[in-house]
Parts: structure tokens; sequence; C-alpha cells
């Protein structure tokens, strides 16, 4: 049975890509860092085929940790989805030197590290990658530099990575969401001012996405049915970057 591991799995994106995976019979990791998140996580997911492990994608040493327990617990790792990530919001002033590392230490650090930690048993399922960065990854955002520097580095890794693991074959990709409606957006509304009807607006679908939109094509790019695209940015976001 195939195993996927998803950083940031207890909410949002990742939970809703957990869901999916294990509609299509995988045995499924969760990551995170909130013991309570994850308690309801596991009570939504119900499944047996479906465990928790806790750890901080910023370090290193927990990177390995993830994998190996995984390795003890289901002994293969078929996908890796790098769905961990936080967002800040503000002018170049306003942000404080720990900000800059909080943001840059679990965006692209722990996608870089926790992929360097899966690479030699994804070697063995000829599995898949499948990291998360944003549309401001592709293009700039008001206010949004340190996250857009962020999300653009998970993008050019994607590619680069995806260049070295070809031959493997490991399959590496990335999909670019909009705005989606998660507890992370919902957040940065309430801290704007925004109404959701003012973040929609925006759009060309004049909406944003639900986090199964964005699952949903994390799974295509993991699945057989996408066995030829390699380093490969797919947005979804509505015809925002178009």
């Amino acid at each position: 049975m195939k195993t996927v591991i998803i950083t940031g799995g207890t909410s949002g994106i990742g939970l809703a890509t957990a869901k999916i995976f294990l509609n299509d019979n995988y045995n499924c990791v969760i990551v995170g860092r909130s013991e309570e998140k994850a308690k309801s996580a596991l009570e939504k997911l119900n499944s047996n085929r479906v465990i928790y492990i806790s750890g901080d994608v910023s370090k290193v040493g927990d990177c390995d940790k993830i994998i190996n327990e995984t390795i003890r617990h289901f002994n293969r790792i078929d996908t890796l989805v790098n769905s961990a990530g936080i967002y800040t919001q503000g002018t170049i002033n306003s942000i404080n030197e720990t900000e800059f590392n909080d943001v840059f230490d679990i965006n692209v650090k722990g996608t870089f590290f926790m992929c360097r930690a899966a690479i030699k048993y994804l070697k063995k399922t000829q599995g898949t990658i499948v990291n998360v960065a944003s549309d401001a990854g592709i293009k700039g955002n008001y206010f949004c530099a340190l996250y857009a520097a962020s999300k653009g580095a998970v993008v050019a890794f994607t590619k680069s990575l995806a260049l070295e693991l070809a031959n493997i074959p490991i399959r590496v990709n990335c999909v670019a969401p909009g705005d989606v409606l998660t507890p992370m957006t919902e957040a940065q509304i309430k801290k704007s001012g925004e109404t959701l009807q003012d973040l929609s607006s925006v759009y060309p679908m004049q909406r944003i996405s639900t986090a199964e939109e964005v699952a949903e094509a994390i799974y295509f790019l993991a699945s057989d049915k996408a066995s030829f695209i390699t380093g490969t940015i797919l947005s979804v976001d509505g015809g925002l970057t178009a």
C-alpha cells in the first residue's frame, strides 16, 4: 500500500489533501506542531490508515525524524507533499529579523530539508514530491515581499530539484494557489479589515478557491496520470496570474 507524507496536514490544504489520498487507499502521515489541531484532524479523517507525527519542519532534525518514523510505521514513502507554511504581511520596513527567519525557516528551509530526507526512500518507489507555493511566488503582491520571496524560492527550488532527480526518476512539481478559503486566509482577512467579497473581486472567476480544489491539483500531480510531468508550477488561482 502506498504512503504519503503531508506536512501542514492538520488543517487547510494539507488536511483536504489527506482526505483525497485516503480515499485512494493510501497510508497517510499528517505532520504538524499543534496537538489540538492534530486531534481534530484525526477525528475528521477517521481512518486507521492515517497517523500524526509531531514535527517542526524548520528544524532539520525534525525533518529527519518525520521521515524515519514514517518508514518505521509504513516501511515506504511514495509521495511527499510539502504544505506547511506561514504567511506574513507588511511593508519591508515593518518586518523584523525574527519574522524573516520564521517565514523562510518554515516555507523554504522546511521544504528543502523534508525533500532531502525523503529522497533515498522515494528513489526506491520512484515516488513524487509536490510542493505548495503561491501566486505570490510567481508575481509580486503589495505589502507581501517577505512571503512572496519565500514562495518564489519554493518555485525555483522545485524546478531545480526536478532536473536533479529526473533520471531516478522522482518527479517534483509544485502548485501555486491564489487565496484559499482556509483558517490562514480567514485570519489574513480579519487582520486586513477586508471582506471575503473584497478579496474575491480581484479574481477573474470572482471567487477564491476551496482547499479541496487545491488538494485535487496536488493529487493529480502525484498520480500516474501526471507521469510525464516534472518541474511544473501548476497555478490554481482562478485566472489571477493569467
